[in-house]
């Protein structure tokens, strides 16, 4: 068998392991942040160098690529995934109020993932897809064009989401408040709901089993913290929340 393909067969096997223990591990950051896990830094300075990586391993990995696999649409697929990446390495961090702190350990983890999903995704994309596969006719098939479409409505969730969140703090402000509006009209964790539609249109824009690894991870990770946001905003907000029955992370079903 391939390497590669033993590589995306293994993440995706541990994604499984991921996704069962964090129903029982809690990553300390945000909700959840705790003193156990170790020490902490400023958390702009740690969501900038924890999400930097991949942007900058993907362009590396771009850069060093066979020509032949240097195509428009290879170069499109790229822009794609370093929007999503720009933003949250350079822009999100900043938005960020408060003086919240994410400890060193989760940090680590999380640049760790992205750089072995930089060579998941960077690896197919620059290197072992079929050279013909992404010619410039590919810009042009269902996949693609329905796949850009999902990233980018994904990313907008996202992103509003995200600000929704930051806006229900005013100025020195530190507590946490229950958001509403827009997806979070339909999931207690819309932000969540906004990355997971993100990276499954990029599956489906690359038509890869290296993005259907990466949505895996993405749902592995995210899903059971969400479940956990859901409790504690229970026990947070009681019957305001409650009354609201909202789902999880994906609108009417989790």
């Amino acid at each position: 068998m391939n390497p590669f393909y033993t590589y995306l067969i293994v993440m995706a096997a541990i994604a499984v392991v991921v996704f069962v223990a964090l129903f029982f591990v809690k990553a300390g950051y945000g909700l959840f942040t705790t003193k156990s896990w170790g020490l902490a830094i400023n958390n702009k300075i740690a969501w900038c160098l924890m999400e930097s990586p991949v942007f900058l391993v993907m362009l590396i990995l771009w850069a060093f690529a066979p020509t032949d696999h240097k195509t428009i649409t290879t170069l499109c697929c790229l822009l794609i995934f370093e929007t999503h990446y720009f933003q949250r390495s350079f822009i999100f961090p900043f938005l960020l109020k408060g003086n919240s702190k994410m400890p060193l350990s989760v940090m680590f983890m999380g640049v760790f993932f992205n750089i072995l999903n930089a060579l998941m995704q960077g690896g197919w994309l620059f290197y072992f897809s079929p050279a013909s596969m992404y010619s410039a006719d590919w810009l042009m098939t269902p996949q693609f064009i329905c796949g850009t479409i999902i990233f980018f409505i994904g990313m907008y969730i996202n992103i509003d989401s995200d600000r929704r969140i930051r806006n229900l703090r005013k100025p020195g402000d530190t507590k946490h408040y229950m958001p509403t509006g827009g997806m979070y009209n339909y999931v207690s964790s819309a932000n969540y709901f906004g990355e997971f539609v993100e990276w499954v249109g990029f599956a489906l824009l690359t038509w890869s089993w290296s993005g259907v690894v990466f949505a895996v991870w993405t749902f592995a990770n995210l899903a059971p913290r969400a479940n956990s946001i859901n409790k504690k905003y229970a026990e947070m907000f009681g019957e305001e929340f409650t009354s609201r029955k909202v789902k999880r992370m994906i609108p009417f079903i989790y």
